[in-house]
Order: structure tokens, then sequence, then C-alpha cells
């Protein structure tokens, strides 16, 4: 796929394009005239100065650098290119022009990789996405950087080269130099328990909260925690990750890639085996938190793919940059259009947003008193939205703990709490259930459904439809609101199931939604009772 004509020359590469990447033919033709170094096919900034780092990579590697007018051409010539990924394709270009590289090497090979000017080469983003699209265009060898080995390893069914610097990338072109091994990528697999880990068995007291999070995470739920100062909000969201079920390979390749093209990936790793926590600061703009920018960039909600978004403090972020988690809370996605470029970005993920019942905190506080008026209450709370709380299915109080509970030892002690892979092993049986029961749908979780298969996958008897009766009238639920509580619901009943068949005995147990389902379900409805 790379030929010579003359004094012209082909070498492949690929670009981004959200988190996809696409085949680039970098295209090298040196005629005779006074020399110019010239690049076409809409270059970014970072690609048009691969000119300088080019040549003075060339020149200190002592290969020769062609004193004649040089035009490189990146196609497909329509869509914008960015980074120092073109560096080692277009010096190979060059060399293979001049007839320094024989071009029959390059044959069926893809190239990355950033130059320096010594001819060191340094690791590029978006490397697995890139070897995923040359893979598929039937491309058989790639060559990178030595820091990106294990990231492109990751792909089966295209050899990955590992070169250090351009005159190690010429040798193996030239076959006088025998391609390293690329270090082996880990698969996921079983839970690895790591001491550092944060452990559900750290957490003293707090079961209703605790409770709350194991139905999020069994049934993909969203959940707000409202609490005093002090009381384990933030201790709580850091250890659902740990309840969450192990990373399928499909997953971790989505979670790897994201990371990828955001320049997350921490150097050396191959597959990313763990599911992402994010805490971005209540000062986060809306570009930072969705993406986006004059050049697009993965925001905070796509690098929390498939895993969680801690929003501590809730109300103290603008009120605009939360409105924008509207979108990717219910698409799953991030759909960013401007002027220049439109991009998709995956953004599934669990939302835990934590908050205190009032500005000074104490409101709900069983020892202090609230120095806030209702008038700065009700200012407080309407920061965040109403549309954007119907989104969030649990809300949950978070009240000081005990002195008993927080120490073992002491009289009337909490005892030992239930480890994160006690909870973990519930949450997988009833995710599990769930994935039957949809099985051919595109929910995969209780959180998913649409309101076709809410009416389809929750139906309700006698009592249960009474008492969400009672619910709507009392509290004023919305339409959404319902659907919410009812998802709940079918997630209580999906984790209770075990429980329920065992209490069956011979008879067996449906696993359908009963009364004290939909009497949890509302429980998690605190700002509802609230206001009501």
């Amino acid at each position: 796929m790379t030929s010579t004509q003359g004094s012209i020359a082909k070498v492949h590469s690929a670009s981004l394009q959200g988190v996809d990447g696409f085949v680039v033919e970098v295209e090298v033709d040196l005629a005779q005239g006074l020399p110019h170094f010239a690049m076409v096919g809409l270059p970014d900034a970072a690609v048009r100065e691969s000119r300088e780092r080019v040549r003075a990579a060339i020149k200190n590697a002592d290969l020769d650098f062609p004193v004649r007018r040089i035009t490189v051409n990146l196609a497909p010539a329509d869509i914008r290119k960015e980074g120092p990924r073109f560096d080692l394709p277009i010096a190979l270009g060059v060399l293979a022009a001049s007839g320094q590289v024989p071009a029959g090497g390059l044959e069926g090979c893809g190239v990355l990789g950033e130059l320096s000017l010594t001819g060191e080469l340094k690791p590029v983003h978006g490397v697995l996405p890139a070897a995923i699209a040359l893979k598929e265009a039937g491309f058989r060898r790639l060559i990178v950087p030595e820091g990106n080995a294990a990231e492109a390893a990751v792909v089966d069914g295209i050899e990955v080269w590992p070169a250090r610097t351009l005159l190690h990338a010429v040798a193996l072109v030239a076959g006088t130099e025998a391609p390293g091994r690329p270090p082996r990528a880990r698969a996921p697999g079983a839970r690895r328990v790591r001491e550092e880990e944060a452990d559900f068995s750290d957490v003293r007291g707090q079961e209703h909260a605790k409770r709350a999070l194991e139905i999020a995470a069994a049934g993909g739920h969203n959940v707000l925690l409202i609490g005093p100062p002090g009381t384990g909000k933030t201790m709580l969201a850091r250890r659902l990750p740990g309840i969450l079920p192990p990373l399928t390979r499909g997953e971790s390749l989505e979670i790897t890639k994201i990371h990828s093209v955001a320049g997350r990936l921490p150097p050396g790793r191959g597959l990313l085996d763990r599911r992402p926590f994010r805490a971005p600061h209540h000062t986060v703009s809306d570009v930072g938190l969705i993406g986006g920018g004059a050049t697009p960039r993965v925001g905070e909600v796509s690098l929390a793919h498939l895993g969680v978004l801690f929003l501590d403090e809730l109300p103290e972020f603008h009120r605009h940059v939360l409105e924008v988690l509207r979108q990717p809370m219910e698409d799953g996605q991030v759909a960013i259009v401007r002027a220049g470029y439109a991009v998709e970005y995956p953004a599934r993920f669990s939302l835990v947003a934590a908050m205190n019942p009032c500005p000074c905190g104490n409101l709900t506080h069983p020892t202090k008193s609230c120095r806030c008026s209702p008038a700065e209450v009700a200012r407080y709370r309407g920061r965040v939205s109403g549309p954007l709380l119907d989104r969030i299915d649990l809300h949950v109080d978070v009240p000081p703990v005990e002195w008993g509970r927080l120490f073992p030892g002491a009289p009337a002690g909490g005892g030992t709490p239930e480890p994160s892979s006690v909870v973990a092993s519930r949450v997988g049986a009833a995710r599990g259930r769930q994935s039957r029961r949809l099985k051919g749908t595109q929910a995969h979780m209780n959180a998913q459904l649409s309101p076709r298969q809410v009416r389809a996958q929750c139906r309700l008897d006698g009592p249960s439809e009474e008492l969400l009766k009672a619910a709507v009238e009392q509290f004023g639920l919305s339409a959404r609101g319902v659907d919410r509580a009812l998802k709940v619901a079918r997630t209580i009943a999906d984790l209770s199931f075990e429980d329920e068949r065992a209490r069956a005995g011979a008879r067996g147990a449906d696993g359908g939604i009963r009364a004290e389902h939909v009497a949890e379900a509302l429980q998690y409805r605190t700002l509802d009772r609230m206001e009501a």
C-alpha cells in the first residue's frame, strides 16, 4: 500500500474523529525548485509544526534531508488532522521519496509517532483507536513509539513494531533489525483486590446509604446523597466502583480508547481493568465537564464512561454547567456540534452527587442548630433544577453516625460491615437477571429502560399500584419521577429475588414488583418528600 514513482512516496497513518480512528494517507512529493516544505490536507498547528521537527530529526540522525521542494498531502483532505502523530510517517515518507528507505518495507504498514529534534520517538495520544482503524483497513504491521507498544498490542490481528528512534524505525523498515516483542496486554477478568482499594467495610454505620448505593450499582441508577458535612458522603461515593461488576473485554476497550484519546492512559499500560471514578471540582466549566472546545477534547462525563462521575457540593456548580448534564444522562453520549466539527463521545456513567441540606449544612443535624432562613434554604436547593433532579433516581439521607456504630468495640457497637466483595456478588446476580430479561433489547440495566419497557417490565399488583398512586398525590411526582421510582422498584425486586424464592420454597417466585419494593423505592425520594 506504499509506493514510489520517481520522487513520490506514500505512507499510511491514522487520525482521530471523536474516539474513533480513520486511516490517513501521507503523500510526500519531492520536486525540483527552491527549497520549500509545504503541507496540505487541513493540518492543524501541531501538524504544520512537524516540518521543523522532521527536518531537525533527519539531520541529527545523520541522514540526508533533501534540499528540494517538498509537498506533503494528508488525505482525505476534507477532514482536519490534529496532533504530532504524523511526525514519523512524514519523516519516513521524505526518506522513502529520496531513496534512503526501501518503499517495499512500508507496504501494509501503519506508522504513528512524534519526533524530538534529536530523532527520539515520543508517545502520542489515541494509538488504540488508530490501531483498530488500521487493522480494520487491512494493515498487517504497525510502527509506534515504545511507550505506545502495550496500548497498540491490545488489538489482535496486527503486528506491533516498537521503535525507539527515527534510525530504529528506518532499520525496522529496511529489515536490518528484527522488531522487538511488545509487552502483552493483560486481559480483564476476575476482580483483583488491591490493598489500597476503597472497600465498603471501611464505612461504619450508614446502612441506609450503603443499601441505596447497592441498588444504584445493581440497576445503573443515579444517586444524590444529602447530609450534613462529615457524615461520609464522599467516602461512600468513592466505594461505589468497588461493587460494580468486573469489566468485560469490550468495556475495557471502550474505556481505554477514551483515556487514550484524552492522553490519560498511564505510561506503558494496555487495557484498563478498573472502572473509572471522576470527581471534577465545582469550578469546572461546561466544556471541561462535557467536552468540546476550539479543538475537540474529551470531557469528564466521557472519562467517567462505564464508571462513576462524582459531583461533590452539587449546588456549588454553575447552573448552566449542571444543565448540560441532562442530555448525556438520558442518551449515554455527548453530541458536540461546532462550526468546524461534529463529534460524539460515549458518556454512559453512574452519577453520584452530594450536597448539604442547607447552606450551613446543619438543617437535618440531630444536635446542631441551623442558622439558615427558609428563603436561604429554598434558594440553595433551587440552584439544582427540577429537571435535573428528576433524572436522579435515588435521593438519600446521610445522617451523622452514632458513636457506637463508629467503633465496633464500644457498647452497642455496629459490628463488622460487609466487604465490597460480598455486596458485589449480589449486584452481579441482579445484573445477570436484568441481562437475561432484557436480552435482545438496547437496554442492559433497569436504569436504561425506555417508557414502553417500563410499562412491560414494571407491572404492579393492586397494593403496589395503590401505594404508588398515593405517593404521586402526596409528593407531586412528575411522570419522569414515577418512571424512576418504578425502575428502582424493579431493581430492588431483582436484588431480593433469591430471598423471595427461598421463602416461597417449592412454589417458586416470579421476582415481580411487590408493595414492599415500591415502598422502599419511594423512601429514596428525599427531596420530593421535603417539598411536599
